[in-house]
Parts: C-alpha cells; structure tokens; sequence
C-alpha cells in the first residue's frame, strides 16, 4: 500500500515540483522585471534629477548675472547722482548713511497705482523729472563754478588793486624818506656853518641857497643866519686849497647830495661839480704817485687854449675834436683824447662860473632887501620913541639935528722898537747837522719870503681854508692817572640838543609848567639873579585795552588816549654848588586824588619849578624805562606809570 501509494503519488508530486519550477521562475523572472523596472526608475530619476541640477544651476547663474547687473547699474545710477549733486560719501555734512543710493518714494508708487498708472508710465514721469533735475543740477553746477571764477577773478583784481596802492605808498614813503634826508643834510650844513666849524660842501651847499631869487623866506634850515655874512667864490675854487683826503671826502658828500636831490637846477649843479672834483682827484692822485699822466704832460697847452673861451664856443671845439678823434687821420689820440676831457671838465667850470653870477646878484638883492628893512624897522623905532618923548614933553626939536662935529679918538702913536740881534734864533754848526739835513735843498731868504707871499694870496684869494688835522701827539706811559672832565655845554646847547631829538610815536611836548603858590626866599639873590631853568619835557599817551574798552572799542575806533608816563629833562649847567645834584618829590593836594604836583628843587642860581602830573604808581625798573640821573648839567628823570592785570 505503501508502494502504492508512493506509485501513484508521483505523478503529483512531480506536478507540484513543475508548479513550484514555474512559481520559481516567474518569481525569478518577475524579480528580474522589476529589477529592471527599478533599475529602469533609477535611471529615469537620475535623469531628472540631473536635468533639474542642471536647471537649478542655469537659474541660480542667470540670477547671478541679473544681481550683477542691477548692482551695476544702481552704482552707475549712484555716480550720476553724486556728480550732479554737491555732497559725496567723503563729504555728508547730515551723516546720511543713504547718500549714495537711489531714493524710492513707496507713498508715491501706491499713489500712482491707486491712480490707475501703469509702471511704465510711471517711470517715464520719473525719467522726464529726473532729466530736468539733472539738467537743473547742470545749469545750477555750472553758475557755481562761473561765480567762483568771477569770484576768483574779483580777488585777483583787489589784490592787484592793493598792490598798486602799496607800491605809490612805497614809492610816496621813499619820495618823503629822500626830502627829510636831504632837508636833514641841510640842517647840518647850517649848524655847522653857525658853529665855525663848515665843510668844504657846506660852502656848496650856501652857493644853491641863493640859486633861486624866490628863497628870499627863512626855511628853517639855519643857512639865513650866516648866508649873507660868508662871501663865496666860484665853487669849482674851493678845490685848490684842500688835501687829497678832504678832496675824497667832499666827492663822497657830493655823490650823497646827488641821490637826494630832486630839483633839476641842483642836479646840474652837483653833477658838474662831480666832474670837476673828480678830474681834480685824478690830478691829485697823479701827482701824488708820480705818474706820467696825460692831462699833467699837455696840462699848459690846454691852459693856454681854453683860458677864455665861452659854453658855446668850448661845445664848438669839443664837436672839432670828436671828428678829428673820428677820422682816419694819422693823429696823437693820447693828445686829443686828454683835451677832450679837458674840454668837458671847463665846459662844466663854465656852467658853475654861470650859476655863481646868478648866485650874487640874488644875494645882493638880499642883503639890499635886508637893508631897507633894517633901515626901516630904525626909522619906525626912532619916530616911535620921538613920538612918545613929545608926548611927554621931554625932548626940544633941536635935540633930533645930528651933530657934524663929532670928536675922532685920537690914535695912539705907534712905537718902533729897535731891531737886536736876540730877536733873531741861533745859527746852527753845519758841522753838527745830520746826514739827512745835509741833503736837503738850500734856500735863501729872499725865496723863501717868494714862497710865504705866494701861500698867503693864494689863502686870501679865497674864501674857504680848510682845517688842518692836527697828527696824534705819542701818547708817553704815566704813572699817575689823568682825570677826564668833560666839557659841560650851555643852556641854549643843552635844549637845542634836546629839542632835536625826534618824538616817538605816542610822545608829545609836555612844558606846561605849574605855579608854586609859596615860593622859596633864596638868601643868595643879592649875589646872583635868581631865574628859572630851561626845560623840555615829554608826556607819552597811549590806549589801554582793558575787557571794558576792548568790548566797546575796536582800532577803526580806539578808546580815548590816556598818560602812561614822562620824561622830564630839566637843564641846571650853571650851578654854584656842583657837589650837589639836584632833587624831586611829589607834593599831594589834599581833596585831589587825580593829580600831583611834582616839584624840582636845585642849588643857586635857579629857582624852584614843579608841574602837575598824573597821580598813578611809578615803575621803578630799568627795564621799564626808569631814569633819574644828573649828567653835565642835565637832570633826566623818565618814568612809565604801573599797569594793572585784573584776574578773575
């Protein structure tokens, strides 16, 4: 059973393993398509995902160079802006931290939509307005820059304008800087000539004084005191008594006159003296070095043929020599050149010669002038004194008949003494003279009496002898010492030489002198005339620009000038009593705060004086410009009142 039953199972059982080889291979099979279907999907979806890869970057590049874009055209929009506008990042005067970027009115866009606007209608507003507010920015851009040259055009003409008006202030300062120079030379030139002791240019100085016959007033110069007492000859003439050194000295005072000058009659004249004097040093240095000189070589040719002749015919021979000098003609040109310059040297002695003839005839018709004036000032001052006389009943009309017999004083008789033979020096051995003196030239008396006749008409021929410079003595060791005294000089020196002393800029004449209410009883005045010293004191003002007149005035407006100190120069050269040096002290007023008194007190013969000054503190410092000291007659006493500083 068993047999047969695995007999007649078999064919089922070989069916079931078919069925199960056939499940087996379509699930096999089945695995396979949809391994294939899977592998199919994978693909399919790497594709795609490859594909939207690939999109995804196309995209992101194409934002990219869009961003790009927008980015530069938003820094090209900002640059438009920044150049039509007046502010840049560097300078935001309102610290806006959206200078640079494109405003975006977002109320306005709203607006525009609500109106029905489209974008681009809109943003064609935008354009229209924003080509006009550049065309604005342009046109306001452009009058700026316009303005600014106008502007810069403007300054430059100011300052061109400035410097034109400085330039004839410098050129007016140094017109006025020669006048006072040359006004000073002049000063000088008549001090000295008052005093006795003149220069040579002094005398030339004097020849120019009377050039004009206008100049009849005082100029204040001092030349009208001794002008017509100095009798002056030509002034080429003053050349021929002066030394080789005075000679250079005198070209070097008419080279400084020329320079100074502004008159064109005195610049002929000083020119011309120039080549006079110039020629004369050129003989003179000839001479004095022994060389062979031209002018000295030809010198009494050309003597004998200029002496005499007139402007006009030395012009006619100096126009000969040039065109002899200018031919081809076998000629001495050494010869003919020296008397060219001869010719212009006497051409300019002509000139002079000419000028000094107009130079006395002004100055006799002075002095007639000054003459009748004095003669008439006498007869108003006799008829004046008779007048008053007669009124008084005091004088007979016979008493104003001049007398004829006058008594002549009787001249001494002269006494001649007898010649003796001590009057005459002791003769000298020939045997005990030197080697030296035994080489020099013998001369006998009548010469020598020649020679100190010559010297004599020439010193009386003219009108100026310079004075000879004494040689410095040698000074032999001492033993003791010497004491200087220094010469004291008088009163009217003393204030002469104080007055002309130029005031500073704040400084002005203080003489105002204060009457003492008591004055001192002297014992000395049987004995010497009492009188008052001469003085000439300086008050010195300013501005004081304290916080009050520094808030209420300005320098277009300055505060009121107050005293901020003195300088008092009190003349005593005639003092008895030298040891003794005069004194001050201040005398308070009671009831007076303001003002003091401050009083001077000095020995015999001058009386007491005082002036009112300023009651403030004094200061005492050198440095500040205190001085109180007595030299050769002079007390100076100069002081600056005390400043106040205020702190808070």
């Amino acid at each position: 059973m068993g047999r047969h039953d695995s007999r007649s199972r078999s064919p089922r059982r070989d069916h079931r393993d078919d069925d199960r080889k056939r499940r087996r291979s379509r699930s096999r099979e089945r695995d396979r398509g949809e391994d294939s279907k899977r592998k199919d999907r994978h693909r399919s979806h790497s594709a795609d995902s490859d594909r939207k890869k690939r999109k995804r970057d196309k995209s992101a590049e194409r934002k990219a160079r869009k961003a790009e874009k927008r980015r530069l055209r938003e820094e090209e929009d900002s640059r438009q802006i920044a150049e039509l506008s007046a502010y840049s990042t560097t300078d935001n005067p309102f610290n806006d931290v959206n200078l640079g970027q494109q405003f975006r009115w977002q109320k306005k866009i709203e607006k525009d939509k609500k109106q029905g606007l489209s974008l681009a209608e809109s943003q064609r507003r935008d354009a229209v307005r924003r080509q006009e507010a550049k065309e604005e920015l342009e046109r306001l851009n452009r009058r700026r820059a316009e303005r600014e040259v106008e502007q810069q055009l403007r300054e430059e003409e100011e300052l061109r304008m400035q410097r034109l008006a400085e330039t004839e202030q410098m050129a007016d300062w140094l017109a006025k800087e020669g006048d006072f120079q040359l006004e000073q030379e002049r000063r000088r030139a008549g001090i000295r000539l008052k005093e006795k002791r003149a220069k040579a240019v002094d005398f030339l100085v004097m020849n120019l004084k009377y050039v004009n016959a206008s100049d009849d007033k005082d100029d204040g110069l001092g030349l009208d005191d001794v002008g017509l007492e100095i009798d002056l000859d030509e002034p080429y003439a003053i050349l021929e008594n002066l030394t080789l050194e005075q000679t250079e000295e005198l070209h070097d005072d008419i080279d400084r006159y020329l320079t100074l000058e502004q008159s064109q009659t005195n610049i002929d004249f000083w020119t011309n003296m120039m080549v006079v004097c110039k020629d004369w040093l050129e003989t003179r240095r000839a001479a004095q070095d022994r060389a062979n000189d031209v002018s000295a070589v030809v010198g009494s040719d050309v003597s004998s043929i200029l002496t005499g002749k007139t402007y006009e015919q030395l012009s006619q021979l100096q126009r000969q020599v040039q065109a002899k000098l200018a031919s081809n003609e076998p000629i001495d040109v050494e010869y003919w050149e020296g008397l060219l310059k001869n010719i212009i040297v006497w051409k300019s002695k002509s000139k002079l010669k000419t000028l000094h003839e107009v130079v006395v005839r002004n100055r006799l018709e002075q002095l007639r002038k000054r003459q009748r004036d004095e003669a008439l000032q006498a007869q108003e001052e006799l008829l004046a004194g008779v007048a008053k006389n007669a009124q008084q009943g005091l004088v007979d009309a016979s008493q104003l008949k001049p007398t004829t017999e006058d008594k002549q004083p009787e001249k001494p008789s002269e006494v001649v003494e007898p010649y003796d033979r001590s009057m005459s020096p002791v003769l000298l051995d020939k045997k005990r003279l030197s080697y030296e003196d035994k080489q020099l030239e013998i001369m006998d008396a009548i010469e020598d009496l020649k020679n100190l006749l010559k010297l004599r008409r020439e010193v009386a021929a003219t009108r100026y002898v310079p004075k000879a410079v004494p040689a410095a003595p040698v000074q032999e060791p001492q033993v003791e010492e010497e004491v200087v005294i220094m010469p004291e000089l008088d009163e009217d020196a003393m204030f002469r030489q104080e007055a002309e002393d130029d005031l500073e800029e704040e400084e002005e004449p203080f003489n105002m002198e204060e009457a003492i209410a008591r004055p001192t009883s002297y014992n000395w005045d049987d004995k010497y005339r009492p009188r008052k010293p001469r003085y000439f004191n300086r008050v010195h003002t300013g501005y004081e620009w304290n916080k009050y007149n520094q808030t209420h005035y300005d320098t277009d407006n300055p505060p009121p000038k107050v005293v901020q100190g003195y300088k008092f120069n009190i003349f005593y050269p005639d003092l008895i009593d030298k040891s003794k040096a005069p004194t001050y002290k201040i005398i308070k007023e009671p009831g007076n705060d303001d003002t003091v008194l401050l009083y001077f007190t000095a020995g015999p013969p001058y009386e007491d004086i005082a002036f009112r000054i300023v009651n403030r503190d004094w200061e005492y410092s050198h440095k500040r410009g205190f001085r109180s000291s007595f030299d050769r007659g002079c007390l100076s006493l100069w002081f600056n009142f005390r400043r106040n500083f205020y702190r808070k």
